[in-house]
């Protein structure tokens, strides 16, 4: 009888010790993540600013490197991924509503502004009547290039247009009569051989080895262009969120931002403490 009882005692202790294990594996006590981003400073900046603040905080980080700007989301959406760097809040939100997904931005980051490049002038001074600009083809980018070219008086827009979709036909007066060449972003880094000026987006010029300080001038970039870690939007309030929100805020991020990513404009929360 008692060795029956002690059988039956070992058995039910067997079982116990396999379901605590497989809850341990489940339930979230694993802390092995992977983080996302696009092949360049984005990358970059999670190895060099955020990945270290989660080791120290206990977790086994994979970074995933994609090629494109939509990968990334789709394993995102896909759980494939736990969040991801590569993306500004304009592009998350209309991507998110295009495609059906619930993504959310947690907090946003320093980021490479986009410059108005030359080989031909040294200053935005020194532009000739009739000079001709590269721009990026895609509206939002477009729209960028105009508000730098109206914060240093080469344009004035409209003053009830749309500040994040401004085009062409929003120019009120063009004193040095630019001409317009709307092209291919990533064609940008070579348009500044060819062309006047060139208005280059920060991660196109950073993947072309272009120096950010070279720019004549660079974007005083509204918020809504700064790029942000993103989650699904049901994992917003998660530990992990909070860890990396906590980790993005540190001074210790921001000393590694200003060693290693010079030229990046800081958020506007990072500005202001």
């Amino acid at each position: 009888m008692k060795k029956r009882l002690f059988g039956i005692l070992l058995l039910v202790i067997t079982i116990l010790a396999a379901c605590g294990g497989n809850e341990d594996s489940s339930g979230g006590d694993d802390k092995s993540i992977k983080l996302g981003a696009t092949a360049g400073p984005y990358s970059d900046m999670l190895k060099q600013a955020i990945v270290p603040g989660l080791e120290e905080k206990g977790y086994k980080v994979e970074i995933v490197e994609f090629s494109d700007y939509i990968q990334p989301n789709n394993a995102l959406n896909e759980s494939n991924i736990d969040a991801n760097l590569f993306q500004h809040t304009i592009y998350l939100e209309n991507f998110s509503e295009e495609n059906n997904m619930e993504l959310t931005g947690l907090i946003q980051v320093p980021t490479a502004p986009m410059g108005i490049y030359s080989n031909k002038y040294s200053t935005l001074e020194e532009v000739e009547d009739g000079a001709t600009i590269a721009i990026p083809n895609d509206p939002v980018n477009a729209a960028r290039t105009f508000l730098i070219l109206q914060d240093h008086g080469l344009i004035e827009l409209d003053p009830d247009a749309p500040e994040l979709t401004a085009s062409e036909r929003d120019i009120q007066t063009n004193s040095k009569n630019l001409k317009f060449q709307p092209i291919e972003a990533g064609g940008l880094p070579r348009a500044v051989e060819s062309s006047d000026l060139a208005a280059v987006p920060g991660n196109f010029a950073l993947a072309a080895n272009m120096n950010l300080l070279d720019a004549l001038e660079l974007e005083n970039m509204p918020d809504e262009y700064r790029n942000v870690v993103a989650v699904k939007t049901e994992n917003e309030d998660s530990q992990l969120a909070k860890d990396i929100v906590e980790i993005v805020e540190s001074h210790e991020f921001e000393e590694t931002i200003d060693a290693d990513f010079e030229g990046f404009g800081k958020p506007g929360w990072m500005e202001s403490r």
